[in-house]
């Protein structure tokens, strides 16, 4: 409940009682353009249902009730009422009779409710909170039984028209079905969303008829019915009539997604965030982004990721619930519930899973998948590896293709690699275990055991050469040519020497001329 204020005669405030809102929903048709098996409500548009986005547009309104008339696929709007606004009660409408019954059902199930009674439609994701709330506004102080929001449209097929007298005053709302040739022709709209006096409106409602083209209540002929009992009607226009707009097949969804997206990425530039392709670029109503982002073309940010300043994300970048922190850099990366420190690196073509974590100046690189998994402040994975469980120390390098093996077939288990550890090419790291500061493993090794602080840690076998296998196991092959060409362009040694002379081939040190890649 929120005061309403008047004002004395000698200009001091006076405040009185608290005003009572309910909000209503409707959202229990079935939609059977969309040809879906899920409700239309609950279709996704920009990080929010159809649902979530009219209920996101009723907030500010604080309501005693929010009250969300379920039927088809009921069980589904419910359990998702329940993850997205708990306070909303759902209410059954088990047969569908129409607007107005849906509103009757509604208001049966409190029938203590009293003060303003906002209805909407579950299908008008792009309507504004300020039209809402400016609907309301202009209800209350006009002390109106019932004011609905109209629009002007250019083509108004399909919707119910707004019919005024010849004193430019509400006569009725009458649904197009039912319209006469010269009300067809007008293109103020009925946009679907009221206010009304909860006494009145209650009134008017047991007095409804489905003595109609649809044989339904509809909830639009309560107007004419306080029209006739001389109560004041209004009606607000909105600002801008695209807000408006409901959907009844994913044509019409896909048309209002392009226009939610278009609104999005225009506040966000506004903002002072760059866009380098507005067009390409998708942008959920929950994401958030600091002044200087620069997002690239063909990126998506979904969820609740967050971009700090500076941070520049794409092209070809998918973020789902994933934190960017100030002056990163993310290309042509796929992420989810990961997050990137500030002045990080990753990418192009890497995967973060959830729980990835890069710490300051961190890189991923090429063709690196990371789990649940920290990548210390200023260390590297450039390329070519599978970081999975494992916690890897500041300015630690891990070299190409290597692997953290950390799964046994029955459980996850972790590895540990310390500050500024160097991992040769080509390892495997099979947990449990764990690399010390500053040691080394060589490359090609698989290490099963702990390697301390500043060791080398070694596995592989000693390299050995078995001199003319090629001509003796694949004569005539490409190979024995080139390498009876190469016998011949040699120096010194003779054709039988250089290509039948046994040898064998290793130094004292079996990690001699390790590397790994940067």
């Amino acid at each position: 409940m929120r005061p309403q204020t008047a004002t004395r005669p000698d200009g001091s405030n006076l405040v009185s009682q608290p005003r009572l809102r309910t909000v209503v929903v409707l959202a229990a048709g079935e939609g059977k353009r969309m040809k879906s098996a899920l409700p239309k409500v609950l279709h996704p548009m920009l990080g929010r249902t159809l649902l979530g986005h009219v209920l996101a547009a009723a907030g500010p309104l604080a309501a005693d009730r929010t009250l969300v008339v379920v039927g088809h696929g009921a069980d589904q709007v419910t359990a998702h009422l329940a993850g997205i606004s708990p306070d909303a009660e759902p209410v059954l409408q088990a047969e569908q009779r129409g607007t107005g019954h849906a509103v009757r059902t509604a208001l049966e199930s409190v029938p203590e409710s009293a003060g303003t009674v906002v209805v909407l439609n579950g299908d008008v994701p792009l309507l504004r909170p300020e039209t809402v709330t400016g609907l309301v506004a202009a209800h209350e102080s006009a002390g109106a039984a019932a004011t609905v929001l109209a629009a002007e449209v250019a083509d108004p097929t399909g919707l119910g028209r707004i019919v005024r007298g010849r004193d430019g005053r509400l006569e009725q709302i009458v649904e197009e079905r039912d319209a006469s040739p010269a009300q067809r022709a007008v293109r103020e709209i009925n946009a679907g969303i009221y206010a009304f006096d909860a006494a009145l409106l209650r009134n008017a409602l047991g007095k409804l008829s489905s003595d109609n083209d649809q044989g339904e209540e509809y909830l639009t002929d309560v107007f004419g019915l306080l029209v006739a009992a001389g109560e004041t009607v209004a009606v607000h226009l909105a600002p801008d009539a695209v807000e408006t707009l409901g959907c009844n097949d994913r044509v019409e969804l896909a048309a209002l997604r392009r226009l939610l997206r278009d609104r999005v990425n225009e506040g966000w530039m506004r903002t002072g965030v760059t866009l380098l392709d507005p067009a390409t670029t998708w942008i959920d109503v929950t994401v958030t982004l600091d002044r200087d982002a620069v997002v690239d073309q063909n990126s998506q940010l979904q969820g609740l990721t967050t971009v700090g300043a500076g941070a520049t994300v794409g092209p070809d970048t998918t973020l789902v619930d994933t934190t960017v922190g100030a002056g990163a850099t993310v290309l042509r990366t796929h992420a989810v519930g990961a997050e990137i420190g500030p002045e990080a690196s990753v990418g192009p073509y890497a995967y973060l899973r959830p729980e990835a974590t890069l710490r300051r100046k961190a890189k991923v690189g090429t063709f690196v998948e990371v789990k649940n998994s920290e990548i210390g402040e200023a260390a590297k994975v450039p390329h070519l590896s599978y970081v999975g469980d494992a916690t890897i120390g500041a300015r630690a390098n891990i070299g190409a293709a290597t692997i953290f093996v950390n799964y046994d077939g029955v459980s996850k288990n972790r590895t540990v690699v310390g500050e500024a550890a160097f991992i040769g090419c080509d390892t495997s790291l099979v947990a449990p275990v764990e690399v010390g500061a500053g040691a080394y493993t060589a490359a090609g090794s698989a290490i099963t055991a702990d390697v301390p602080p500043g060791a080398l840690g070694v596995t592989r076998a000693q390299q050995r050469n078995i001199e003319g296998w090629v001509l003796r196991r694949r004569a005539g092959t490409r190979s024995a040519e080139a390498a009876e060409r190469a016998a011949r362009e040699a120096g010194g040694a003779s054709e039988g020497e250089a290509l039948h002379g046994p040898s064998v081939a290793g130094g004292s040190d079996p990690a001699a001329g390790d590397t790994a890649t940067e």
